[in-house]
């Protein structure tokens, strides 16, 4: 292509005071209101209950980045447990962005205790955990009203969560990498059940 001539206007770049270029035929990014109409269409599309419940996750920025995936997937409550870093934990708050506005959050010494509080609720507990008798994320029970139960960056779920837990899931990993992050581990486990009730 031949670049403009001094004076003329860059193919680029709109002329100054001009209209911005036309918007090329396909796929382009949703603007503010479009994707705040899209969410709304899939809260109406989106039924059973989700929550989660944190059984020692101690970095705060895992919390804060569970705490947001949450809010995202529709999560209704968060049960925080054992050692798992606080709500006002600045790093929690810093890595949340203000989403942890939207659950409702209580926190419980033992995970235990707070796995019988969810069944008392109607959730079905399901662990994520790489532990003997697990299955795949994708053959899990995730269908109705179910609750997450996510472990300890390092050691997982304890083996007292494990035991009252209705299931355990773990998710399949095809490469030498033996684990995810647990903040990530959260989110696919969390897309995996909303995607079961809209599939």
């Amino acid at each position: 292509m031949t670049p403009p001539r001094s004076g003329g206007t860059s193919p680029l770049k709109p002329p100054a005071g001009g209209c911005p270029p036309p918007e090329p035929p396909g796929a382009r990014q949703l603007r503010p209101t479009e994707v705040k109409r899209l969410n709304r269409e899939w809260r109406r599309a989106t039924q059973a209950r989700l929550a989660l419940l944190l059984d020692s996750v101690a970095q705060p920025f895992n919390v804060g980045s569970i705490i947001r995936s949450a809010a995202a997937f529709g999560a209704e409550r968060l049960w925080l447990c054992g050692g798992t870093a606080p709500l006002s934990h600045p790093s929690v708050a810093k890595t949340a962005l203000g989403t942890q506005r939207f659950l409702a959050t209580e926190t419980e010494t033992s995970p235990v205790a707070a796995a019988k509080a969810a069944a008392a609720m109607g959730l079905r507990v399901v662990a994520i955990e790489l532990a003997s008798g697990a299955v795949p994320l994708h053959q899990a029970p995730l269908d109705g009203d179910v609750c997450l139960a996510i472990g300890n960056e390092d050691h997982g779920c304890t083996a007292a969560l494990l035991a009252v837990a209705d299931a355990v899931a773990y998710i399949p990993q095809p490469s030498r990498v033996g684990s995810l992050n647990v903040a990530a581990a959260a989110a696919v486990a969390m897309a995996e059940t909303r995607r079961r009730e809209w599939a």
